[in-house]
């Protein structure tokens, strides 16, 4: 028997893809004044990506927000502001130095920068007016945010409760929202690693060189390789040493390590994550060591 239609079955990332943008339509619909934030990571990039084709030929209908640590990789930053030129969107950018000199939020000189960007994110949505944040959480990077749902409720402090989260059945998202809430939305909450990966390669997306081999003076720490810099210089015992490595995640580079690498292209870097036995995060970010449920405690308490 001859068949004479189409075949219009789509692959796993036009699905993916598919889905995401369905994502970024509904919010631009439902909520008055949406966010996207955006730190130049690789999973972020991806969002505004998708979000530059849910739209187009249109801009993209909303700004992005980045919380600044102060201790930024530098290749991110830049790679950040040709991705804003680029498409000249607004770009809101949440200093935690900022917050501190304002009284926003206290450093005792104990809590980490990444703790921190808490307040800070919090006070620049309240102070915005933000009634949705997109966020580049995926369910394989960690334990908690597998539990996450696309449509995310925060309270009016901000806070989520992972006991109260709405069904989302047949993709059917509750966006209702009182006074002072908003939501944290989850466009990419379905991919995984390995499918960024292949969707930046598919597309050719400009990402931060870091995220490639490359020659880089290192510090070794509790099992972790960090990059020296002013602001991460060696303690008793410790020495700094060049080593070839690449970063599978980027963040404060006080507490975001790297892995010695030889994949220098996008092609070799599929073939070392497809072998991996660690999540990005559980291989390479300091702060989610200090104990299991780490990750969740700084969600319940705002965090992205």
């Amino acid at each position: 028997m001859n068949h004479t239609h189409a075949d219009y079955q789509l692959s796993q990332l036009d699905q993916l893809e598919a889905e995401s943008i369905h994502i970024f339509r509904e919010v631009a619909a439902e909520f008055e004044k949406p966010v996207l934030m955006f730190s130049g990571g690789k999973d972020s990039i991806v969002m505004l990506r998708l979000a530059e084709k849910a739209f187009y030929p249109a801009k993209i209908p909303f700004p992005v927000l980045q919380v600044d640590t102060g201790f930024d990789f530098p290749e991110v930053l830049a790679t950040r502001d040709s991705w804003v030129n680029r498409l000249g969107v607004r770009l809101v950018v949440a200093s935690v130095d900022e917050a501190v000199k304002n009284g926003v939020i206290v450093d005792d000189g104990k809590t980490s920068r990444n703790r921190m960007q808490i307040g800070t994110l919090l006070h620049a949505i309240e102070e915005e007016g933000f009634t949705a944040a997109f966020g580049g959480g995926r369910r394989d990077e960690e334990k908690s945010r597998a539990k996450e749902r696309i449509y995310s409720h925060r309270d009016e402090f901000g806070q989520w409760d992972p006991k109260m989260q709405r069904p989302e059945l047949w993709s059917l998202y509750n966006g209702r929202l009182h006074a002072g809430e908003h939501m944290r939305i989850f466009p990419i909450s379905n991919w995984t690693e390995l499918d960024i990966w292949h969707y930046l390669g598919q597309e050719g997306i400009e990402i931060p060189s870091i995220y490639f081999s490359h020659q880089r003076e290192i510090i070794e720490r509790d099992g972790m390789l960090l990059s020296a810099s002013e602001s991460v210089r060696p303690k008793h015992g410790e020495k700094v040493e060049t080593r070839t490595v690449r970063f599978r995640t980027v963040g404060d580079m006080t507490l975001t390590g790297c892995v010695e690498s030889e994949a220098d292209t996008i092609n070799k870097i599929i073939d070392e994550i497809s072998i991996a036995r660690l999540t990005e995060r559980g291989a390479t970010r300091g702060d989610d060591r200090f104990s299991e449920a780490a990750m969740e405690d700084r969600k319940k308490e705002g965090y992205f």
